[in-house]
């Protein structure tokens, strides 16, 4: 047996597999959020590991096996966020974390000090956005002072949870993608980045972790870890990996062609390549795969924020956004929405505040309104699809995320992209691909050579019921709308 965990923004799950991919158990536990008017977001560590072990042991108890069945288990963790520890491996303070935008300023100084981003990306591969780890470590630098003379480790969130289990410091390529100082192209940490905050004194590069390759076995549970999730010290940590990258391995989408989108509190668009996927605009994160390739990434900070919101504000449910949408019709009566409320990556709009226009005395209800959200957060969705694909068109689409869950919006994916879309089933894509990771690295610990997509293929099952086929007179209602919303986008911001 295995385990996957997935620590996100809202709550830690835990999902107890067999090799096969049969489920034998869930468990799950809800997270806290400091949020401050600055634009920080921020958690502290230590509920991490305290919803970590809440969630295996119920995710333990229902399976109702003993403790050795499990032989590895994996972590998924949400990208970029930032722990530091001091040299007594105490954390210093709260994480900063992936939708944290206080540090915009700090970013934005990063990227001009070594030169613009045109020299990142010849140096990196990669162009630093808000929220990568690097302006965190930055904003340290310049406000925190006292603080920042005390790291002595850097750590993702998913390293964090690895170094508890089993002591160890070690980054793995995929997630360490999203730090601003990793070479996505050489799989090497990047210290020059570094050093244009610890003014070339090597002390951030020291900080830095081992990097291991995603089919790595970190170690063994410590026996204070063991104890506190009920398993024994013989359970490996396999190396894990971003939300993201597990989502991937979570959906199949370990080979060429697989599309996978994610609606969550962020949405994400991304499809493995068995080659780097660079792009000099910075627009799409070309990330490592945790697979062996890489992820070109598209990322959008609003998605099912904005649609629990809208619906609170309107005084329903978040079942109102189904009923919405199946009430109304595409491009919500000519009412357009930027859905910005975190500020925004993708376009590069860290600053940002969302904005409804087109509202008329006529097309003003409660059902448009909600579905000019839903479309909103779509229309940022379908444009980073055509970012990572150009004008190639995708045949079959994984949908994962809450907003998955919603037979219209599923429709309206379908409908505007023109693709099949098809569900997984459950809803635990990162803990699945962390657990199918554990097996792989379990398997080459052993000296199996079964490859990832073999596992994965043998995992991953769908939902039949939630196949959903696109209405292709509808596409064009949708390309309207979506032409409307970039013209708008165009109009407030300068960008397109």
């Amino acid at each position: 047996m295995f385990i996957g965990v997935d620590c996100g923004t809202q709550g830690t799950k835990a999902l107890v597999i067999d090799e096969n991919g049969l489920v034998r158990g869930r468990g799950h536990a809800a997270h806290s959020l400091i949020e401050r008017d600055s634009g920080a977001r921020e958690q502290h560590p230590s509920i991490w590991v305290d919803a970590m072990i809440a969630a295996v042991r119920m995710a333990l108890k229902e399976a109702a096996l003993p403790a050795d069945a499990i032989r590895c288990l994996g972590v998924s963790g949400q990208q970029h966020g930032l722990a530091v520890l001091d040299d007594k491996g105490a954390v210093i303070r709260p994480a900063k974390l992936w939708c944290d935008t206080e540090t915009a300023p700090d970013n934005e100084r990063i990227v001009a000090a070594l030169g613009g981003p045109a020299t990142w990306f010849d140096k990196v591969g990669i162009i630093p956005l808000t929220g990568y780890t690097i302006s965190k470590l930055a904003f340290l630098a310049d406000r925190e002072p006292d603080n920042f003379a005390r790291i002595a480790h850097i750590l993702l969130p998913h390293d964090y949870l690895n170094h508890w289990l089993t002591g160890c410091f070690v980054a793995e390529y995929g997630d360490a993608s999203g730090t601003g100082f990793f070479d996505v192209r050489k799989r090497a940490w990047a210290p020059e980045a570094l050093s244009l905050i610890d003014r070339g004194s090597g002390r951030l590069a020291a900080a830095l972790p081992d990097l291991v390759a995603p089919d790595a076995i970190v170690g063994k549970l410590t026996q204070a870890a063991a104890e506190a999730l009920g398993l024994t010290t013989e359970c490996m940590v396999a190396a894990g990996g971003g939300d993201n990258m597990m989502g991937a391995i979570g959906t199949g989408n370990v080979r060429e062609g697989v599309v996978t989108i994610s609606l969550g509190t962020s949405a994400t668009v991304f499809s493995y390549s068995d080659t780097p996927v660079l792009d000099p605009s910075g627009a799409v994160a070309p990330f490592c795969s945790s697979s062996g390739g890489w992820l070109p990434l598209v990322c959008t900070m609003n998605a099912t924020n904005v649609t629990s919101g809208g619906a609170h504000l309107l005084g329903r449910d978040v079942g109102f956004v189904s009923e919405a949408l199946e009430a109304t019709e595409p491009g919500a009566g000519g009412i357009t929405m930027l859905p910005f409320l975190n500020g925004e990556r993708t376009p590069d709009l860290p600053t940002a505040r969302g904005t409804i226009l087109g509202l008329s005395a006529v097309n003003m209800t409660p059902e448009n309104l909600m579905r000019a959200m839903v479309e909103g957060v779509t229309f940022g969705v379908l444009a980073g699809l055509h970012r990572i694909r150009g004008d190639k068109a995708a045949e079959r689409v994984f949908m994962i995320g809450g907003g998955a869950r919603s037979k219209p919006w599923r429709q309206m994916v379908a409908d505007m992209t023109g693709a099949e879309i098809v569900v997984p089933t459950g809803d635990e894509a990162g803990c699945l691909g962390a657990a199918i990771q554990a097996i792989w690295a379990y398997g080459r610990s052993a000296g199996a050579g079964e490859d990832i997509a073999a596992i994965a293929d043998r995992c991953v099952s769908l939902d039949a019921d939630k196949t959903t086929a696109p209405v292709a007179s509808r596409k064009a209602a949708y390309d309207e709308a979506f032409g409307l919303y970039r013209a708008r986008l165009a109009d407030v911001h300068g960008v397109n």
